[in-house]
């Protein structure tokens, strides 16, 4: 999650889309380059060890203007950690 997150603040496209799964990533991927993210809080997180198949990391985003809270899913493919999809819980 810290690493999608610093990816997120460089803008590096190409990573966020590496550690994307394959069945929910998309072709391609946006970022506005005038968003600047200020902070990462990890709220909660469930699974995710080396006896883990899957994990959820539930975080607040900050960026200047306000916040993302998210509860991401994450699955293991091929040994690697991915990014699986997310919600928004209130």
């Amino acid at each position: 999650m810290r690493s999608r997150y610093s990816a997120f603040v460089k803008g590096d496209t190409g990573y966020l889309l590496r550690t994307w799964h394959p069945r929910t990533r998309p072709e391609r991927l946006d970022l506005d380059p005038r968003m600047r993210w200020t902070g990462l809080e990890i709220l909660d997180a469930t699974g995710g060890s080396a006896f883990h198949g899957t994990g959820t990391v539930t975080f607040r985003a900050s960026y200047r203007g306000g916040s993302l809270h998210e509860r991401s899913r994450f699955e293991r493919v091929a040994g690697a950690w991915v990014y699986v999809d997310g919600d928004f819980p209130e």
